[in-house]
């Protein structure tokens, strides 16, 4: 809960309470722990301190148990018993102003980007893309740019593949060699992708972050990701959301530090982020983490262990919050001394003996102090949140969804004219003039149709000359054999066939010839349309 005395109060030690200060919260945090350690609860506690604060946050809700932030919480027996510890009297329970958000436009508003804004290199980590893969796509994308052609959804793209592919030649001496096999493992990906429902993800209208900063009441807005089909597909949902982080740096101007930060950004399941990620990918995670501070966003993961985050990486995390960890084997003992040493060493106790006897609720917190440096790790109980605990009923969730400000933004996709059109008319067109010559003869002026007619006259009177020339020179070719034979058998006193048999045989030898002479010519004829 946040309030004037305690600032951002988020959980209470032997010592007292225990807050993030509001100039350290855009220094990035870490909440971690095993299953039902109560992680989610931290993270609900933390999000609607910051909302309290005038802080918007985003989150994404695995399970629907943080849907319950809209709605106000109720005194228990178990908060009731609480009280003592933590100093307080008489809670004030509040909901919080919240917009439902999902990938698939089920459980929320449509959040949507398009091809181009994810760019080659997000998209070849989501399509799991070897290094030539990534280098025929980091082509297509050149081309695309410099053909105009719009890369909008994933029909677009695969247009540009296609006509990347057909014009290899072009693009292979300046740009690197395009090969098929290239072009086809990059479209079967696409195709697995689509599979996905990812097509639903890339298309217009393309979301706007700055729907993700705003405030309602002196309240910041949570904007809360319905992300149970999502998580399905755990490649997918870590891309979208570095995309999100991606997008949020590269949009908001630098700000320095703020008295506050302008968003907090929860990243659950963090974990799925950093697996099968090149170090070309961690280099650029990494450069996002360390410099979004300055446009005043803060970055808390939420994952099962320390060691699920790239050291680079978790250097960065100031403000930490460690729920109980299970040592069960060799592995996870290490897991857990790599924890313990994460932290600043309290001499009232053993940190990693700490970590492994901690109880549902209870947390090893490790917060930034005014100078940017690490408290002495404190063994303390997260506060209760003032909020619902757990889901609310989907007529809860679609009157939410109903009386948002940004209801029927992004609701209706739109699909104008990109590569895909644009291709697909150029590809008609080069097919219109072939068609137009056969069907369009009435539609020309009268001497282009005399001219026509004359060329074709004079094509079939050459092409007549030449079968009659034939017929004349096999027969006369086979008469003179005739006479010679016969002229021949009278001088050698040889007997000849009858008159009747020779001029049979003549008629057949003649026609035989102009046939053989007229399929050939005839072949020749139509060879050489062909070459013309």
């Amino acid at each position: 809960m946040y309030d004037n005395n305690h600032g951002l109060y988020v959980a209470h030690c032997a010592d007292g309470a225990l807050d993030i200060k509001g100039k350290m919260a855009n220094r990035h945090g870490l909440i971690a722990g095993a299953t039902g350690t109560g992680k989610t609860v931290t993270l609900q506690v933390m999000a609607e301190t910051f909302c309290q604060a005038g802080v918007p946050c985003f989150m994404a809700d695995m399970k629907g148990d943080l849907s319950g932030i809209s709605q106000s919480g109720k005194m228990s027996g178990f908060i009731e018993k609480r009280l003592p510890e933590f100093g307080i009297e008489n809670p004030q329970f509040q909901a919080c102003p919240v917009r439902f958000y999902d990938v698939y436009g089920e459980q929320g508003h449509p959040i949507r980007a398009t091809i181009s804004q994810m760019g080659p290199l997000l998209l070849s980590r989501l399509l799991g893309l070897n290094e030539t893969q990534d280098g025929v796509l980091n082509i297509v994308f050149r081309v695309a740019d410099e053909c105009d052609l719009l890369l909008d959804d994933l029909k677009d793209l695969r247009s540009v593949l296609d006509y990347v592919s057909k014009h290899a030649k072009d693009y292979t001496t300046q740009y690197g060699n395009v090969s098929t096999a290239s072009i086809g493992a990059i479209q079967r990906a696409l195709l697995q992708l689509e599979n996905q429902g990812a097509n639903k993800f890339f298309g217009e209208p393309s979301f706007d972050i700055y729907d993700f900063l705003q405030t309602e009441g002196g309240k910041g807005v949570m904007s809360v990701l319905a992300a149970d089909k999502l998580m399905l597909q755990p490649k997918l949902y870590s891309t979208f959301l570095l995309w999100l982080m991606s997008e949020l740096y590269s949009t908001l101007p630098e700000v320095g530090d703020l008295d506050m930060p302008k968003l907090v950004f929860f990243f659950d399941e963090a974990h799925t982020l950093f697996e099968d990620t090149s170090k070309a990918m961690t280099d650029k995670i990494e450069q996002v983490i360390r410099l979004i501070r300055s446009k005043g966003v803060g970055i808390y993961f939420v994952t099962q262990s320390p060691t699920d985050i790239p050291e680079t990486i978790l250097g960065q995390l100031g403000n930490r919050v460690q729920h109980a960890l299970r040592a069960y084997t060799p592995k996870d003992q290490k897991a857990v001394r790599t924890a313990a040493d994460t932290f600043r060493a309290n001499p009232a106790f053993k940190t990693d003996e700490a970590i492994m006897n901690l109880e549902t609720g209870e947390a090893l917190v490790s917060f930034l102090d005014e100078k940017g440096a690490p408290s002495i790790v404190q063994r303390a109980k997260i506060l209760f949140p003032l909020s619902q605990i757990g889901a609310i009923s989907e007529g809860q969730r679609l009157d939410i969804i109903k009386q948002s400000r940004i209801y029927g933004k992004y609701d209706t996709p739109v699909d104008r004219e990109s590569a895909f059109e644009k291709l697909l008319k150029e590809a008609e067109a080069s097919n219109v003039p072939a068609v137009a010559d056969e069907e369009d003869d009435d539609n020309l002026p009268a001497e282009e149709k005399n001219e026509k007619g004359e060329a074709i006259k004079k094509k079939g009177k050459g092409f007549l000359s030449k079968v009659v020339k034939a017929v004349l020179t096999a027969a006369t070719a086979t008469i003179a054999t005739s006479v010679g034979t016969a002229v021949s058998n009278k001088v050698t006193g040889k007997k000849s066939k009858s008159t009747k048999s020779t001029t049979e045989k003549m008629v057949k030898n003649t026609t035989s010839a102009a046939t053989r002479t007229i399929t050939r010519e005839l072949t020749r004829d139509i060879l050489g349309n062909l070459l013309k």
